[in-house]
């Protein structure tokens, strides 16, 4: 049998608005009834309907995500985090995947699911500004990610050039000066772009040449990709003593390449992915990453999307940039430091 407000208030001795203010969380309850109405809610085992709260406001209670890769654990990580930060709001996330594909970015920002939805997050790849600009649906939009399109949309990234750069001089005051990148992107990549920017301008302040010989592209970001890049650039005769991988599963691609050649990690040749995905921090050695606030990125997301329902007054659109930090682990700094140094 279903609970209701009814029922919260007669148990309580208070009125049906009473409980509603405490339901819906307003400001203007004493501290004394909120916790008279909570026990009484406790006690009966009262849940809302939101499906029926967010009508009444003439919305569906759905947010819909958009990622290019649900098999990618960096994006299974912020799909969390996305889902998380709505749940606190008392929203349901609509997952969606693009595959990073432009005419399925574009079908969804379009905003083909519009009726069923009351705002969209999107972690675009191929997407142009054009696809954007004309964009009809009133649906707030909010984009994830390193392309910068100057239109008005939030838009919710990391700064990749200074991780990249917070990486690569973690190798060389480790005393690492052949620093190799692999994962640059064939074709256009913004995210790939920016963190070769930021490899080639810390080699470069360090007085360090940036080898393009070093550079190796890839048309996918996996493992496979990973250790496919490995293993040529040691094809190539070169012999770095460094590497810094665009992902996490590209640098463990890359350890595994290095395990099977007989090369140790990090005495041989030190690894640093991007992402600090749970899977770095449980192989035979652990992985040094670039760890972006997938928690805040989540939440700012929401925030964002909530926002704009709310109306509140944002005329110019938001450019945030969510935290970022380097995990120092084994495959830069050894087992034994590592350890003793507490770090990671």
């Amino acid at each position: 049998m279903r609970v209701s407000l009814k029922d919260v208030a007669a148990h309580a001795g208070v009125s049906i608005k009473t409980v509603s203010n405490v339901v819906n969380n307003y400001q203007h309850v004493t501290p004394a009834m909120r916790e008279r109405v909570q026990r009484s809610i406790d006690a009966l085992g009262y849940r809302p309907n939101l499906a029926a709260r967010h009508l009444r406001k003439g919305r569906t209670g759905i947010i819909a995500l958009a990622l290019p890769e649900l098999g990618n654990p960096y994006f299974a990580e912020l799909a969390a985090a996305v889902i998380d930060a709505a749940a606190a709001h008392d929203y349901i996330v609509l997952l969606d995947h693009t595959g990073g594909h432009r005419e399925q970015e574009i079908l969804v920002s379009q905003g083909f699911r519009a009726r069923v939805i009351d705002g969209l997050i999107l972690s675009p790849i191929e997407l142009e500004a054009e696809d954007l600009r004309d964009r009809a649906e009133n649906v707030p939009l909010v984009l994830l990610g390193e392309r910068d399109y100057d239109l008005p949309y939030d838009h919710i990234a990391i700064d990749n050039v200074a991780a990249a750069r917070a990486a690569v001089r973690h190798l060389n005051g480790l005393g690492r000066r052949e620093v190799a990148f692999i994962g640059a992107r064939r074709g256009r990549s913004e995210p790939a772009q920016l963190r070769v920017r930021g490899w080639r301008e810390e080699l470069t302040a360090a007085g360090l040449p940036a080898d393009d010989g070093l550079v190796a592209a890839t048309d996918g970001w996996g493992h496979a990709d990973g250790a496919a890049a490995m293993n040529r650039i040691l094809e190539s005769g070169r012999r770095p003593d460094a590497v810094f991988a665009y992902n996490d599963p590209m640098a463990i691609g890359a350890m595994r390449v290095l395990h099977e050649r007989g090369l140790r990690v990090p005495e041989d040749i030190a690894v640093v992915g991007f992402d600090d995905v749970v899977e770095g921090r449980f192989g035979a050695v652990t992985l040094t990453s670039v760890s972006p606030d997938k928690e805040a990125i989540g939440r700012l997301a929401v925030e964002s999307v909530l926002a704009r329902l709310g109306g509140d007054e944002m005329p110019e659109p938001r450019r945030v940039r969510a935290d970022h930090r380097l995990v120092e682990r084994e495959s830069t700094l050894g087992r034994a430091a590592a350890i003793g140094g507490g770090r990671g």
